[in-house]
């Protein structure tokens, strides 16, 4: 994974409460199962015209020009609910998004979010939707401090658990993570084999 220390980037608000992960890769559209492949997927139910068609609705957020490259998506709460299908995590790191704010996420898809690089920011995205409406510009997320800043000087705080928090700053997977101890594992084990030699036959 590629790592994540800060970035500053358009954010496009998609403020819809209960969005899953059905809506976010619609089960039609997942026909492999690699991680590639999906971002043309991403929202097909809002973001093309029909079923199938790839036309684009130009009423869907991700299809005005002026949010062509976000990489922060704005949303609400409860977001990545449904199943736990990682794919939908997999479409939108695709797609390019490296950060969904919204108030609250299922467990599961944030959990899939720091696997797969993106970070889920729990902060109020109906706010800083308004605040970048005011004062258009670019948003900055800031991981090593735990911040969300506004081109208007706002900012918001927000939490992530140590590990998660580990893993993006380092674009660390769990192997990866489970290798930083490399040396404790290994001393464990050289006790181990003195103690239970029998155990290593």
């Amino acid at each position: 994974m590629t790592p994540f220390d800060r970035l500053s980037a358009v954010a496009a608000p998609l403020l819809r409460n209960n969005i899953d992960t059905d809506a976010i890769i619609p089960s039609r559209e997942m026909t492999s199962v690699g991680k590639t492949g999906l971002a043309a997927g991403l929202f097909a139910g809002w973001r093309y015209n029909a079923i199938g068609s790839r036309a684009p609705n130009p009423d869907f957020i991700l299809n005005r020009p002026d949010f062509a490259d976000a990489a922060i998506l704005l949303s609400g709460e409860n977001f990545g609910c449904g199943s736990s299908r990682e794919h939908a995590a997999w479409a939108l790191a695709e797609y390019g998004f490296r950060v969904v704010i919204a108030p609250s996420f299922n467990p599961i898809f944030r959990g899939n979010c720091v696997r797969n690089g993106i970070v889920p920011v729990e902060a109020d995205a109906t706010e800083i939707a308004a605040d970048l409406e005011a004062t258009p510009g670019m948003l900055t997320v800031d991981l090593p401090n735990q911040t969300v800043t506004a081109p208007s000087g706002r900012n918001w705080s927000f939490t992530i658990e140590d590990e998660g928090k580990t893993m993006l700053l380092g674009g660390l997977d769990a192997i990866d993570l489970t290798l930083i101890r490399k040396a404790e594992i290994a001393a464990y084990h050289d006790r181990d084999r003195q103690a239970r030699p029998w155990a290593y036959l």
